[in-house]
Formats: structure tokens, C-alpha cells, sequence
């Protein structure tokens, strides 16, 4: 694979997982849940040509900064393990979360969570999460392993390779109506 599209891979998953950061509020602790089609980043078809050199620019991009800034990761599976997710094993302990037997494999979870499977340091598989945002790279369907207020984010970047990229934090939900007050501010109308 060329090394001037992996370096531009690595350049737009970096910026744009520091962008999803400080614009969505994730502080220590939280947890960004990642959809990642390297197929669709390569120019195929989602599912049809996994590459584990683009799963490991965009891993090799966040992994990092969700490491320095004390943030967990959720490294959503494909439709093949029913988009169940790779976390650390203190991730899964302290959302209280039922821990699942599955090893990713690139035709088999995808070429992005087998990465991140394989580089965590205690991995395990969840079949659910609340995140508290989320980076969907190649429009892999993260919603389902987010919080239930979904609010999407427009960040400088919009592709990573090839595949369209959406982003997402999370707020609580509004309730009360007209007459509620919310804190710091907000409103049902500026969330």
C-alpha cells in the first residue's frame, strides 16, 4: 500500500479524533466507541477488502492520544460478530459490562478491531456500550453504542482515505418541557 495515502490515513484520523475530543466534552475516563471499515477506507466496498495497513495508520493515529488523555477506546467489530466491540478489560469492569467470547479476525470483526485487539493490553469483547462519542469511519452504524442523545458534530475533516467519516457526542436527554431549566445553560434548542 502506498506510504503517502497511509500518512495521509494517519494525518486524518489523528486530526479528527483530537477534534472529536475537545469539541465533544470526553474527558478521562469516557469512552469514544471507533467504527472502522479499512475496506472502505481503501476505495472497496464495506466488507469486501480489508487492509490491516489502513486498520493500523488509523490505530497508530488514536490509540495514542486516547492513551495521554486517559480515554478508552471501543473498537466496534463488524456485522460478522454482530458489531460487538474490543475494549480494555478495566474499560469492561468499571461500565460494568458482560464481558463475551469472540478474537477478531480481519474477515471476522474487521481488520481495525483485530488491531486494536491486538494491542490493548488486557482485550476483551463486549456486546454493547453507552459511548460517550463516537467516529464513524466508512459509515459503519455506530449508533447503536451510543448514549441515547446522540448529537452530530462537523469536524474539518469528513473522509479518512476514501470511506466518509461522521462524529458524535453524547448529552443527557432534556426532560420537563418549556417550563424546565437545565444546567449551564443549555436548552432544548442550542444542545
Amino acid at each position: 500500500m502506498d506510504n503517502v495515502f497511509l500518512s495521509k490515513v494517519y494525518e486524518d484520523a489523528r486530526t479528527a479524533f483530537i477534534e472529536l475530543i475537545d469539541m465533544s466534552g470526553v474527558k478521562v475516563g469516557d469512552v469514544v466507541v471507533i467504527g472502522c471499515s479499512s475496506s472502505e477506507i481503501v476505495g472497496e466496498r464495506i466488507g469486501k477488502g480489508s487492509s490491516r495497513d489502513a486498520a493500523k495508520a488509523v490505530c497508530d493515529a488514536v490509540l495514542p492520544i486516547a492513551a495521554e488523555r486517559g480515554i478508552f477506546i471501543a473498537a466496534q467489530c463488524c456485522e460478522h460478530l454482530n458489531r460487538a466491540l474490543m475494549v480494555e478489560k478495566e474499560c469492561a469492569e468499571r461500565y460494568g459490562l458482560e464481558i463475551v467470547s469472540v478474537l477478531p479476525q480481519p474477515n471476522a470483526g474487521g481488520s481495525f478491531a483485530t488491531e486494536c485487539y491486538e494491542r490493548f493490553s488486557s482485550p476483551v469483547a463486549v456486546e454493547q456500550i453507552s459511548a460517550h462519542a463516537g467516529m464513524d469511519i466508512g459509515l459503519t452504524l455506530i449508533g447503536m453504542h451510543l448514549r441515547r442523545v446522540a448529537v452530530p458534530l462537523r469536524l474539518s475533516v469528513s473522509k479518512i482515505g476514501e470511506a466518509t467519516v461522521t462524529f458524535a457526542k453524547t448529552r443527557p436527554k432534556f426532560i420537563g418541557g418549556i417550563r424546565a431549566k437545565y444546567p449551564d445553560g443549555a436548552t432544548e434548542t442550542n444542545r
